[in-house]
């Protein structure tokens, strides 16, 4: 039995209404399906609706659904259906749910299908009980079914960054786990990912000193090599005869 989302509330009246922005380069085009009057337009939003969901700007063959892809082509479904299936996708799962806590979870997806970011983090609580109590299908559900979504998307629109208060876009930022998250996994090889764990881990390794065995030199004879000292000369067996001179 799941239970009803907390009550949250937005932590500025910024987030309540609509801002004055001067268009730029950092205008988010918007691709609607009423717009699309050939293939070639109806190619355009769905390679949109990849970058948002999935954050590949060069998308791999791997990552393709084609079966909803079809399914929009002949609009059997709704851009709000396909952008639906592909946060349900495998891909999504493997790139964005099984790799973050539920916080982060929560974090992504309302950058990716709502647009925006989080109010705070009342806000990421109430919907990581979501996450908690309905699933990530079920979380999935109530973020595009949810008012919010409809008012600013609707059915034919592929979800874009509403407002940019700083930093990159949304559908920029990598959906890998933060610090805080990687320290928590059991895995040995995130575990010293972080630099501040290094110092832990060299205090860690044990170090055996080698063991050297002590030299007696009280009975090795050093012989005299000095010059002073007078080398025996053997004696020749066949001395050399010597002639007399004139």
């Amino acid at each position: 039995m799941t239970i009803p989302l907390l009550e949250y509330q937005p932590s500025s009246q910024n987030h309540r209404v609509s801002g004055y922005e001067v268009p730029n380069e950092d205008t988010p085009y918007i691709y609607r399906l009423e717009d699309c009057t050939d293939n070639a337009d109806l190619e355009a939003l769905i390679w949109a609706a990849y970058r948002q969901v999935f954050s590949e700007h060069v998308i791999l063959r791997s990552s393709r659904q084609v079966d909803l892809e079809s399914q929009l082509k002949n609009r059997s479904i709704t851009v709000r259906d396909f952008v639906r299936g592909l946060a349900k996708s495998d891909v999504y799962r493997k790139l964005v749910v099984e790799t973050n806590s539920n916080y982060r979870i929560v974090e992504l997806s309302l950058k990716r299908l709502l647009g925006r970011a989080p109010y705070n983090k009342d806000e990421e609580i109430a919907w990581s009980i979501k996450i908690a109590t309905a699933g990530v299908d079920g979380f999935i559900d109530a973020l595009i079914d949810s008012d919010e979504y409809t008012m600013n998307f609707g059915d034919a629109t592929v979800p874009y960054q509403r407002r940019r208060y700083k930093d990159r876009p949304f559908n920029l930022v990598t959906p890998r786990y933060g610090i805080y998250w990687r320290d928590k996994l059991e895995s040995e090889r995130y575990k010293w990912g972080d630099v501040r764990n290094f110092l832990d881990m060299a205090r860690s390794i044990k170090v055996t000193p080698n063991q050297v065995a002590p030299v007696r030199t009280a009975n090795i004879t050093i012989p005299d090599m000095s010059r002073d000292s007078k080398p025996n000369v053997p004696v020749s067996v066949n001395p050399v005869a010597s002639f007399p001179t004139r």
